[in-house]
């Protein structure tokens, strides 16, 4: 199956489900805290790692980020940033900007951001910790990228899927994504007939039994 048609099945999940499916299966990838920083949409694609670290000299360097930017060719990348410092933007307005020419999908920070307003300024998605007006320059600079990194607790990897919304950032690890998505669409497939019957009038204490949650983890794959 292409990356592509797995994306696909991706998009039509919600971070929730992703995670419920994560629990089932014993998997990390769910994160706490990391949302959207302007009213954007829903994104699924590909992680681009990228580690930040603090500027321990004054000699020049190239701005952080630019280059994984300028390496990217394809249309399917998230850009994940994590290593910034307390209240230090990791984000802004140009490598927005420039993300967005690209193709870039969005941009998920364990840190923060400025400039919101101009993200959502050309829709660009952008999630973190928080906003901040305090520049990067000369106070973090990018240490490395395309490797494993740490990220809210998870160690994600080059070509890891990425989904976040409202609730949040997800993070799947692409060896487990057949078998991740395989579950998720189970789970909500069952969770809407849920929430039916809710609707119906039949009574939310045997709906959300455990063994009716325990019925889709042996497999309801009707």
């Amino acid at each position: 199956m292409s990356q592509d048609t797995l994306l696909d099945r991706l998009l039509r999940l919600d971070t929730t489900t992703v995670s419920d499916a994560l629990d089932f299966l014993g998997l990390p990838g769910a994160t706490v805290g990391i949302l959207p920083l302007w009213q954007c949409p829903r994104i699924v694609g590909l992680a681009s790692t990228i580690q930040l670290g603090p500027k321990v000299d004054s000699k020049p360097t190239v701005h952080l980020i630019t280059p994984v930017i300028a390496a990217i060719n394809s249309k399917d990348r998230i850009l994940v940033i994590t290593g910034g410092k307390e209240g230090i933007s990791c984000w802004g307005d140009i490598l927005a900007n420039a993300s967005h020419v690209k193709g870039i999908r969005g941009t998920v920070i364990d840190g923060f951001s400025r400039d919101i307003e101009a993200n959502e300024e050309i829709g660009y998605p952008v999630y973190g910790r928080g906003a901040t007006m305090i520049s990067a320059r000369n106070r973090v600079i990018q240490i490395d990228s395309g490797t494993p990194i740490q990220f809210a607790g998870v160690t994600v990897n080059e070509n890891d899927f990425v989904i976040a919304d409202r609730c949040g950032t997800v993070f799947v690890a692409a060896d487990k994504i057949h078998e991740v998505l395989d579950l998720a669409e189970r789970i909500a497939k069952r969770q809407d007939g849920m929430v039916q019957a809710v609707r119906s009038g039949r009574s939310v204490q045997d709906i959300m039994h455990d063994k009716e949650f325990e019925a889709i983890n042996v497999g309801d794959k009707k």
